[in-house]
């Protein structure tokens, strides 16, 4: 096994203070192979952080401990798995600081904890999730969920919505846009001459328009744009059986046409091991698959394994960006 040649500083905002981000972000701060990956500097609520853990002031201290926290604004008080206005607002605040240390480069990455759409709307923030609002801060227009497990690599054409309203927001532009996002995405990541994969929107890709037009109307122009324009990609392809196939190594990247067509097969694959990484922010941002876990927050039965694969996951990619950096 090669020396590490780069040994990063991960930001990683907690998320909701009434979920199971707090304690699972303290679990992998204790873990070995996190302490082998990656120097991490927990942000949030300054009564969240356990006494090992040392609390800095100034983020230029985060790189002399092996972990640490940096206290955001937070609640005095709040009924854990429970949704509220000041979990959202405390959740809020730790994100726009792990936001402004990654951009200005005082850290090398993002592994954001999880948060709750409801708390976040309830504190006045009405956005789909993270990721929405980390490219509003960044000021980007063009930006996706990248969720990835084992070889399977799967780009979200639209996030969290109702699905009539991600229907309807499947286009000719929106395919060709999100193609080519998927396209440089994985090209960042190291994949050369990537090869894309488009599942159609219906049953058997529509089966020749007896089960749907929606891939004759919308997704073969769409592919023969993103063909005309150098793109190597597929499609439409049946649903059932394409992320089978990129899982297997058939296909470098799948655009996936909405959230659940995405994450059932990531889920399923990487139960443990899955996370996303947000396409088109201007620095690395990654998170687990597993939401706030309401239903069993302060328990201490939760598990660290997700984020620990994460925070190993955004350790090796910015290994891999430092090399770049130097050839």
């Amino acid at each position: 096994m090669s020396a590490q040649t780069h040994f990063p500083t991960l930001a990683v905002p907690v998320g909701d203070p009434a979920g199971i981000g707090p304690e699972v972000v303290t679990a992998a701060m204790g873990k070995m192979e996190v302490r082998a990956a990656a120097k991490l500097l927990a942000i949030g609520p300054g009564s969240l952080r356990p006494d090992s853990v040392p609390l800095i002031v100034d983020p230029e201290e985060a790189g002399r401990h092996p972990s640490s926290w940096l206290a955001t604004d937070g609640p005095k008080e709040w009924r854990m798995g429970e949704a509220s206005a000041v979990c959202g607002a405390a959740a809020i605040a730790s994100l726009r600081a792990g936001h402004e240390l990654a951009l200005s480069g005082a850290v090398d990455g993002l592994v954001t904890g999880p948060v709750c759409k409801q708390a976040f709307h309830m504190a006045g923030e009405r956005v789909e999730g993270q990721t929405e609002l980390l490219a509003r801060w960044c000021g980007v227009e063009r930006y996706g969920m990248l969720a990835m497990a084992g070889e399977l690599r799967v780009l979200l054409l639209s996030r969290h919505q109702p699905l009539r309203e991600a229907i309807a927001n499947i286009t000719r532009a929106s395919v060709l846009e999100h193609l080519h996002l998927l396209n440089t995405t994985l090209c960042d990541l190291g994949v050369k001459a990537p090869r894309l994969a488009l599942p159609g929107l219906n049953p058997h890709a529509g089966e020749a328009g007896l089960l749907g037009e929606e891939e004759r109307e919308l997704l073969v122009p769409a592919l023969a744009l993103a063909r005309e324009r150098g793109l190597d990609v597929t499609g439409p392809l049946s649903p059932d059986v394409v992320f089978r196939d990129a899982a297997a190594g058939r296909y470098d990247g799948v655009l996936a046409l909405y959230h659940d067509q995405a994450f059932l097969p990531i889920k399923i694959l990487g139960e443990t091991s899955g996370c996303t990484l947000a396409a088109g922010l201007p620095y690395l941002r990654m998170s687990p698959v597993h939401g706030t876990a309401f239903d069993i927050a302060g328990a201490g039965v939760a598990s660290c394994e997700n984020l620990v694969a994460t925070i190993r996951s955004a350790a090796a990619l910015c290994e891999s960006r430092a090399k770049v950096a130097l050839s």
